[in-house]
């Protein structure tokens, strides 16, 4: 049992080195998070379609992790109220996520697909130069 879990730790860092958590910016991880949720939420619509029940609870329960990281990075000292608006809809979007996994929905995890697309698009066309540099707080 010690060489499996040994075997599956290394897996594991093999997928973070390869995802590159260690190399990226905030920007970056930020992207890297919104991708994770999204992927998630695919994966929890097809076990809607399936009927793999474990299988949507597990994924949208990690999106919802996800959209709640989301939410706990934002930055509440800029004065802006997006700051705001952004963290209204990072709630809303996991109360969606919960009402989809409680009821099978899969038109609510289209819905936070679509806000979270969005969101996502938003932020990778943030030019390179108006990101906050590291340790700015992000």
């Amino acid at each position: 049992m010690a060489l499996g879990y040994s075997q599956g730790a290394g897996a594991y860092q093999q997928v973070r080195t390869a995802g590159g958590v260690e190399t990226a910016d905030p920007h970056g991880l930020i992207t890297m998070l919104m991708d994770g949720a999204l992927e998630r939420m695919r994966f929890a619509r097809g076990c809607i379609a399936t009927g793999n029940v474990a299988g949507k609870g597990e994924a949208i329960s990690k999106a919802i992790e996800i959209v709640g990281g989301l939410q706990s990075s934002l930055n509440h000292e800029v004065p802006t109220p997006l700051v705001g608006q952004l963290a209204g809809l990072y709630d809303y979007m996991s109360r969606r996520l919960l009402h989809a996994n409680l009821y099978s929905d899969s038109e609510a995890i289209d819905e936070v697909t679509r806000l979270l697309g969005q969101i996502r698009e938003s932020w990778v066309a943030i030019p390179v130069e108006a990101r906050q540099p590291t340790g700015a707080g992000a």
